[in-house]
């Protein structure tokens, strides 16, 4: 299983950057997810620059054919791998470009002139247009069914930026409510990011079900720095018995076959994931990440705080634990144990999907 998608060299592992135009390049390959970041930069260079009103552009309007492809031509005249066009359309003073780079779809708003890009915009009048909401604990609660122990399920990727964030904002909840409920982490029904990914998720799988107790500190640790083999010994796995149910599950869920197989994955670019394949089409889990709880989506902010707030809406007769108060900072995507700055909210929060 030598064979690796671009997907999979792309997220090995989330660094810190630092600012310089020659680090663009390698931090785009490196992180896509950091795009959004990049182009809100560039916007205050512009401004800085040319001193125009960066919401209402400089000169005349041009379509949003036009602004779209200024978009694309900028993304990939620094080389590496290819954006392409999503969609385009106008929101009030500005146009909505939807770019797909790397398999993420990355919305890129512009002015009208089509010289300037906007990331996110909010509205200071107070009236938040539709991606500006926040993602911390603001979040609307979403509206699930209850009972008496929640039953909590969390699919993700392995090394999908935004499930990682998503893990890491819930871990501190899953730690406060413990056994109040049924908490697993499942895995989306691809893999985005090549043989490291499918290795590890074969892993977490097999820790999960097998050896319950070591899985939370497997997953703390690892969502660290992403290092299986210190997080292994740190969490004191049975190897040996994990080794056993890695053996019997790739043979069981036809992990290596679907892998080898390239005819088989999902647009022809990502293979098959069918450890949770149930779940996932009973839910209608496209991609990571994706809560689900009491059998309902789940969309809410990924910081610890909203991730508390949804949960115990979901309790018959909340226990004392949901009193609490938790972090309402969003970790930051990736690996590492940082915060994220301000970001798009629930609703529009980016992921890692087809």
């Amino acid at each position: 299983m030598d064979t690796h998608n671009k997907e999979g060299e792309s997220h090995k592992h989330v660094k810190s950057h630092s600012g310089g135009q020659n680090n663009f390049l390698d931090s785009l390959r490196e992180n896509p997810w950091i795009l959004t970041s990049i182009v809100l930069a560039l916007v205050l260079i512009v401004v800085i620059a040319f001193g125009n009103n960066i919401f209402q552009g400089s000169g005349a309007s041009v379509s949003k054919e036009t602004a779209a492809g200024n978009v694309i031509s900028f993304i990939n005249s620094q080389g590496g791998d290819t954006a392409s066009l999503v969609s385009a359309e106008q929101e009030g003073g500005l146009y909505k470009v939807t770019v797909d780079y790397m398999g993420n779809q990355i919305p890129v708003y512009t002015t009208l002139d089509g010289k300037s890009l906007v990331v996110n915009p909010i509205s200071l009048s107070g009236a938040a247009t539709s991606d500006s909401s926040s993602q911390g604990s603001t979040t609307p609660t979403p509206t699930v069914p209850k009972s008496d122990k929640p039953i909590v399920e969390l699919f993700v990727m392995s090394h999908c930026p935004y499930g990682t964030q998503m893990e890491k904002g819930i871990l501190p909840v899953v730690e406060l409510l413990g056994n109040k409920i049924d908490f697993k982490v499942k895995f989306v029904y691809y893999a985005m990011h090549g043989k490291e990914e499918v290795n590890e998720q074969t892993r977490q799988y097999c820790i999960q079900e097998e050896q319950t107790d070591k899985f939370q500190p497997y997953l703390k640790c690892f969502l660290k720095a992403g290092n299986t083999d210190a997080c292994l010994i740190e969490a004191k796995v049975d190897n040996a018995k994990l080794q056993i149910c890695v053996n019997a599950t790739d043979k069981k869920f036809n992990i290596s076959k679907n892998f080898n197989d390239q005819s088989s994955w999902l647009s022809g670019r990502f293979p098959k994931f069918d450890t949770s394949k149930e779940e996932n089409e009973k839910y209608g889990v496209a991609g990571s990440p994706t809560l689900i709880i009491n059998g309902q989506d789940a969309p809410t902010g990924r910081d610890p705080a909203s991730l508390l707030k949804a949960i115990c809406g979901a309790f018959n007769t909340a226990p004392a634990e949901c009193s609490q108060t938790l972090s309402s900072a969003s970790p930051s995507p990736g690996f590492g144990e940082g915060t994220a700055a301000a970001s798009g909210g629930a609703a529009n929060a980016p992921g890692c999907i087809v």
